[in-house]
């Protein structure tokens, strides 16, 4: 677990892959000593072992991490069956710095690899959530990364949700992700008058792919907190559509300023 005091104010929680290290155990360290916040589908596909794993990657040269996802077998720990989920993610027993409560700002900052033949369906596929703890909306993502292919277009969604509904603030064609580092840059002020300003680059080139900058309600009626979520979440609706999928992270950083 890496933490670091910039000016006495900002708080910096860092989560690196580290394969000398078990992966469940590093992830937990950091964004929940002492508990759990991997879900995974180890229950319904115990065969295939841990659904995160540690893998060096050439191009970072570095340890990443992997996250599985399997068209057969793979559910939403083992509670719903008609999609799947391999996700991390902060929650009630995690440090106060990686909870977003009103009036604070936060910074996320990873990088993420779809595989170049990644295949998304036209139901929901997620790779990152901001999602309220407590009170009537929380069940409502306030906002999602979201990949689909629809019609046969081919899109990367930034969904935003103020109350119970959601909508597409920014969409571009999914094709320039694949088979390519992704550098996401995630500011958020949270509160009923919030703002949200996002960048993904390619980090080959620093070009800038997609990116949103808006004053927005980033809360929801009578929650506790807003936390992140990391991941492969994705409906099996349209399993024909779908392929087993490996999705690379790395360098997951939260900045409570």
């Amino acid at each position: 677990m890496l933490f670091k005091q910039d000016r006495a104010v900002d708080v910096v929680t860092q989560l690196q892959a580290d394969r000398s290290k078990k992966t469940y155990e590093l992830i937990n360290s950091v964004l929940s000593p002492g508990h759990n916040v991997v879900e995974v589908s180890d229950c319904s596909h115990p065969s295939f072992g841990d659904h995160i794993t540690q893998q060096y990657d050439d191009s970072l040269e570095k340890d990443v991490f992997v996250f599985h996802a399997h068209v057969e077998k793979d559910t939403d720990r083992c509670k719903k069956f008609d999609r799947s989920r391999t996700e991390i993610k902060t929650y009630g027993k995690s440090p106060e710095q990686v909870l977003g409560t009103s009036g604070e700002t936060h910074i996320y900052t990873w990088l993420f690899k779809l595989d170049k033949n990644f295949q998304a369906s036209s139901g929901f596929t997620h790779i990152h959530q901001i999602k309220a703890v407590g009170g009537p909306e929380d069940k409502m993502p306030t906002l999602t990364y979201t990949l689909r292919d629809k019609n046969d277009k081919k899109s990367f969604d930034i969904r935003f949700s103020k109350f119970l509904t959601q909508e597409s603030i920014a969409s571009t064609d999914l094709e320039p992700f694949l088979g390519e580092w992704i550098m996401v840059k995630e500011i958020i002020t949270y509160g009923e008058e919030g703002k949200l300003e996002v960048t993904l680059s390619r980090k080959r080139d620093q070009k800038e792919l997609l990116s949103y900058t808006g004053n927005l309600r980033m809360w929801k009626t009578k929650a506790q907190f807003l936390r992140p979520k990391w991941g492969i979440y994705r409906s099996l609706k349209h399993a024909g559509q779908l392929r087993d999928e490996q999705v690379l992270f790395a360098d997951f950083e939260i900045t409570q300023l």
